[in-house]
């Protein structure tokens, strides 16, 4: 049987293409993504290793550098001490924070969060063993600084160039000492590296004599674990001893776990993708099995038995999963090498290694290809097995029985009921439980859809036949007739497209329903002109707030500062510190009670949900403990409507300001007059002294700001949605090319009575797109309700949340699914229309 089975593939190895071709793209889609894990793993490793390659301990302090009673850092008394402990060749004091520089545009140069800058701590031999320096040295002056080599490229910038450093404080200029290669992080992540000499770096990042880390080298032969033992007793409580291996080994385990969720959600879009794949599959050898009924009959009839049958159409399963699995694992590794190069060339730096081929990825890949193409065409065997032989030899095709069509629909339908219901009662539950009520809910739905579409096939179609009659004809009455012809291989057909767009549409409606509400938030809650942030996320210098204040045409500026401060209840609260006055014109500031001119007054404006809680109303007196312990008391002078935009307690920056070290600035709003333009932008940016680290956002980069994300992420799912959509259309042409194959003698005859050529391509083409168009409407209603439910789960958390379905994007889906109809037919159309007539006519 399996000599009859080998014999069966290459007979009909045509027909078996879009099979291999889903089958491959699956499998590629799996191992390329597991390859591409290893490689990046396997390289961010040896980066991890060598970048801890020289040391034998490192040290860090998590003083806090606020705190006034302790040492904000690792003092040079103490760096003193641990060079001075047995085996220790030397031990490098370290201090970072941010720090860019200016590509010749002005843009910063990195991603912000990535860009940093630190010290140049030479060894007693004049160098740091964490620097390379390909040109010039290392700085040893207050204006001078050194340059990462591809930041330096980047700004086009050579040693003596006057560079211009951007921190989170007014820009300075300082000469470039020397361009270096690192191992460190920032660099490695894409972003650039700025040394300073060790006294500058430590009075902008920390304080004077003070460092954050300590790096100690080992002398040859010495022991890191008793270095490590001989250093701890030296340290204060707030600074923790590792070694350099242990460091290292914990990375790797950081990088496994990252790697390891970013392959989980690769391989669950692979997953979508292998599934979509199975019914073309199945549909692919259900057609073959009807087209072979009669040599099945006479199989059974010279003694085969319904096993061997069953086996035979296993067997041939394998031998197409198996060469398709080897194809798809070859066009993965491809896929591997595409992914990183493309990383690359959206400046996602990564770091250098080789391509790493396990045995994992390439069980994998055969496994999951061979099992796949077996299970989907397991059903269809079965059914070739049930024929009897002297049925099977006087009918062409197998007919689905009546009692067969009841059980499935039954079943469908009860299926789809409990799957409703538990969409329903996840959306009514909210919250974790339930979304996974949801989840468990969508899966059954999707099953059960899936079992009763070709029952819905017929009264869908039905509604759209009279459409394709009128403009045309008789290729168009065909079409729709052939569309429900065979409704099993109709929604097995349009099945796959039905999945994908569920997700896509169920993606859409919340993505689009999210996006809005959080832009009519911000819409709602922004008066301000611009906004004024640091391209770190980190915090601004109390000079921009300054320079802003002075600014000519600016009407109205206030910082959104942090604060924290215990009151009433030694409850540690949040506030933000603001300008009074200026306030209310940036920023919607809803008063419930009271009067938010208070604030100049030194009261407190409050959140009402915060007011209910502790039981404060205009005119409360509140003690309160400041960051410095100093005890006071504020009033309550408002109580206003929670907003986003607003922490919980409203609070004049000079009451607060005298009690901090350093002023927390997060954003800065500024209001204009005469508002937005590119005049006033710029003379903002001016009056901030042309710093390339601080972003000046007008009110569309402000809804970009915090809507974006959410069209970024569509973007992606769509992109990793792409390969089951493709293996979808794939199935659409494979049902249209063994359909026009296996109607050779219909359309023989058609030809035969009048229907020339042009009509019999748009009758291919018509069924194409009533067979696309109703698996995307299906998917399309399906993806709405999972949307919606799914919303429901976060709609208390977004202020402002209803559903919005996206018309725009399901009238593209719908025209795309039609697009994908015609695009499908093109090639089974051709080979439908140019059939000799004669020759098609006496095809069995």
């Amino acid at each position: 049987m399996f000599r009859t089975a080998l014999r069966n593939v290459l007979a009909h190895k045509a027909r078996l293409l879009m099979t291999v071709l889903a089958v491959m793209l699956g499998v590629a889609f799996v191992s390329g993504t597991l390859v591409f894990a290893d490689t990046l793993s396997n390289a961010f490793r040896n980066q991890s290793a060598k970048s801890y390659d020289n040391v034998a301990v490192a040290i860090t302090s998590y003083a806090n550098p606020d705190d006034a009673k302790e040492e904000p850092g690792l003092s040079r008394k103490t760096l003193d001490k641990i060079s001075a402990v047995d085996g220790v060749e030397a031990a490098y004091g370290r201090v970072d924070g941010f720090a860019g520089v200016a590509d010749p545009d002005g843009k910063l140069i990195g991603v912000g969060w990535s860009n940093k800058g630190s010290n140049f701590a030479p060894g007693k031999d004049g160098k740091d063993t964490a620097y390379t320096f390909t040109d010039g040295s290392g700085p040893v002056k207050d204006d001078q600084i050194a340059l990462d080599k591809e930041s330096a490229t980047k700004g086009e910038y050579q040693v003596g160039d006057r560079v211009r450093v951007a921190t989170n404080g007014p820009v300075k200029e300082y000469t470039l000492s020397g361009v270096f290669t690192t191992e460190d992080g920032a660099v490695n992540a894409g972003g650039s590296l700025v040394l300073f000499d060790t006294a500058v770096a430590q009075k902008q990042y920390l304080k004077p004599g003070y460092f954050e880390s300590v790096t100690v080298t080992a002398a040859p032969g010495a022991d890191d674990k008793k270095i490590l033992d001989a250093v701890k007793p030296l340290l204060p409580e707030s600074a923790e001893a590792k070694t350099g291996q242990a460091l290292a080994d914990e990375q790797a385990e950081q990088i496994e776990q990252g790697m390891g969720s970013l392959k989980q959600v690769l391989l669950g879009f692979a997953g979508i993708a292998l599934f979509v794949g199975i019914f073309l599959i199945s549909n692919t050898f259900t057609m073959l099995v009807a087209q072979r009924t009669k040599e099945i009959a006479l199989m059974r009839a010279v003694g085969a038995s319904r096993k061997q049958i069953t086996r035979s159409v296993l067997a041939e399963a394998a031998v197409v999963g198996l060469v398709a699995s080897v194809i798809g694992f070859v066009l993965g590794i491809g896929l591997a090498m595409g992914l990183r190069s493309g990383m690359a060339a959206f400046e996602m730096k990564i770091p250098d290694g080789p391509l790493v081929l396990s045995a994992t990825p390439v069980l994998a890949a055969i496994g999951v290809g061979v099992l796949i193409t077996m299970f989907a065409a397991w059903l269809p065997g079965r059914r070739a097995a049930k024929i009897p032989p002297v049925a099977a030899m006087s009918s062409v095709h197998a007919i689905a029985t009546t009692k067969s069509l009841v059980v499935r629909n039954s079943i469908g339908a009860a299926i789809t009921a409990l799957g409703a219901a538990g969409i329903v009662a996840g959306a009514s539950a909210g919250g974790e439980n339930g979304r996974m009520f949801i989840g468990a809910g969508a899966f059954f739905a999707l099953i059960g859809v899936i079992i009763l579409i070709p029952l819905l096939s017929r009264p869908v179609i039905a509604l759209v036949r009279p459409l394709l009659v009128g403009p045309f004809g008789v290729a168009g009455k065909l079409a729709g007739q052939n569309a429900v012809r065979n409704p099993r291989r109709t929604g097995a057909t349009a099945s796959a497209l039905a999945i994908g767009l569920t997700l896509v549409t169920g993606l859409s409606v919340l993505g689009i329903t999210v996006g809005t509400a959080i832009d009519k938030m911000t819409t709602d809650n922004i008066k301000a002109d611009y906004m004024v942030s640091m391209a770190n996320g980190g915090d601004l210098d109390q000079s921009a707030l300054t320079a802003l204040e002075k600014a000519k045409g600016v009407s109205a500026v206030s910082p959104q500062q942090s604060v924290y401060f215990e009151a009433g209840d030694e409850d540690y609260v949040s506030a933000s510190a603001v300008t009074p006055g200026d306030i209310q014109q940036v920023l919607n500031v809803d008063v419930v009670s009271g009067n938010i001119d208070s604030l100049a007054e030194g009261q407190i404006a409050v959140a009402e949900k915060t007011a209910k809680s502790k039981g404060w109303k205009p005119g409360d007196s509140v003690p309160v403990t400041f960051n410095d312990e100093k005890k006071g008391t504020l009033k309550v002078g408002a109580v206003f409507k929670d907003s986003e935009f607003l922490s919980p307690v409203l609070v004049d920056t000079k009451v607060v300001n005298p009690h901090e070290v350093q002023p927390y600035i997060q954003q800065i709003f500024v209001k204009v007059d005469g508002g937005q333009s590119a005049a006033n932008e710029k003379a903002l940016i001016n009056a901030l002294g042309d710093n390339p680290a601080i972003k000046v956002m007008d009110r569309q980069d402000i809804r970009n700001e915090f809507g974006g994300a959410i069209n970024t992420l569509l973007n992606i799912m769509y992109g990793l949605l792409a390969m089951a959509l493709i293996i979808a259309v794939l199935g659409v042409v494979n049902t249209l090319a063994m359909s026009v194959f296996e109607r050779q003698q219909e359309i023989g005859m058609l030809r035969a009575i009048g229907l020339d050529r042009r009509r019999v391509k748009r009758m291919v083409r018509l069924e194409a797109v009533v067979i696309s168009v109703f698996g995307a409407v299906v998917g399309i209603g399906l993806g709405s309700f999972l949307g919606w439910a799914i919303g429901e789960t976060i709609a208390e958390q977004i202020p402002g949340y209803r559903l919005v379905l996206p018309w725009d994007r399901i009238g593209i889906f719908l025209v795309l699914a039609g697009l994908v109809g015609v695009l499908a037919s093109l090639w089974p159309a051709r080979n439908a229309a140019r059939l000799n007539m004669l020759n098609a006519i006496k095809a069995e």
